[in-house]
């Protein structure tokens, strides 16, 4: 299990008991190694995919060291134990945590510049989320409520409107060259329940054939196999299902094992999708994090 970020405080401070500065990403490794992480949980990702979970959790624990003068930072990517730290080891105590490092003026005046945090993790009443994690965790929240009434509008959307989000949806993701052309190609063909082509890229070197089906049961493997064989009586290599339910086990078992390349887009990923690509969504605002920039405080 992955160690919250104030229990490795303490390991962190004793992996740095001799006083000589290490690359932060040994003691990333270091850390991982006692508390005896697998493989999987070495490279478990925040869910920006920015950095390790345990990478995460070890830099929080070295700033909030540092901030009560516990460590140093010699030089970039490097950290250190500072004389406050090694008096603090001297000591023995049995954990080092953000209450005990009220003790330390510099840290109090740290935690006084961020009163208006109100993240779980800034407070210290959740000792497995760092504030990187907490905003994270805060905003996959919301775009999981986002995707899902996302998909219940386009559900309740006509069937012609779908055609019309899909193709707009494909040309977004840069198919199709423009929303005109690609328009223009819906509904044409009425055959085999093929739905619409659309140019793969904008020069048309190849062509890319739809069925979009605003469904509310699992489209099965009959649907899909109806859909490949339209491809091959127009000769055909490549084709998307797009639905607003789900596919069968037996329909994605089919398609992976035919000649022609067929892409099944259920609802949730076509949620995903339209979040992603800005279809059916607006921007309301935008946070923009940053970090210390050490090369600046680096002397000539």
């Amino acid at each position: 299990m992955i160690p919250d970020y104030q229990s490795v405080m303490l390991p962190l401070l004793h992996y740095l008991h001799d006083g000589r500065e290490r690359p932060v990403a040994e003691a990333v490794n270091a850390i991982a190694d006692e508390f005896q992480l697998s493989p999987e949980e070495r490279l478990t990702l925040l869910p920006s995919g920015t950095s390790t979970v345990i990478g995460s959790r070890v830099g929080w624990a070295r700033t909030y060291l540092k901030k009560a003068g516990l460590l140093d930072s010699p030089r970039r990517g490097f950290v250190q134990l500072s004389k406050r730290g090694a008096k603090v080891l001297r000591s023995k105590p049995k954990r080092v945590d953000v209450k005990f490092l009220e003790q330390f003026p510099e840290f109090m005046e740290f935690r006084a510049l961020r009163h208006n945090d109100k993240t779980p993790a800034a407070s210290g009443n959740d000792e497995s989320a760092t504030p990187e994690e907490a905003l994270e965790e805060a905003y996959a929240r919301f775009r999981a409520s986002l995707e899902s009434e996302l998909l219940q509008r386009v559900k309740s959307a006509s069937p012609n409107f779908f055609e019309r989000l899909v193709v707009e949806l494909l040309v977004k993701m840069g198919y199709g060259g423009s929303i005109r052309d690609a328009g223009q190609a819906v509904g044409r063909s009425g055959d085999g329940g093929i739905d619409g082509i659309i140019k793969e890229d904008r020069l048309g070197l190849d062509f890319i054939y739809i069925q979009a089906k605003r469904w509310e049961n699992s489209v099965s493997r009959p649907e899909i196999q109806k859909f490949a064989g339209a491809l091959q009586a127009h000769r055909a290599r490549k084709g998307v299902v797009i639905t607003t339910s789900s596919f069968t086990k037996e329909a994605l078992d089919f398609v992976s094992r035919i000649d022609s390349k067929v892409v099944l887009v259920d609802g949730v990923r076509l949620a995903k999708l339209m979040a992603d690509h800005g279809v059916g969504v607006s921007p309301v605002t935008a946070y923009e994090i940053k970090k210390i920039d050490m090369d600046y405080f680096v002397d000539d």
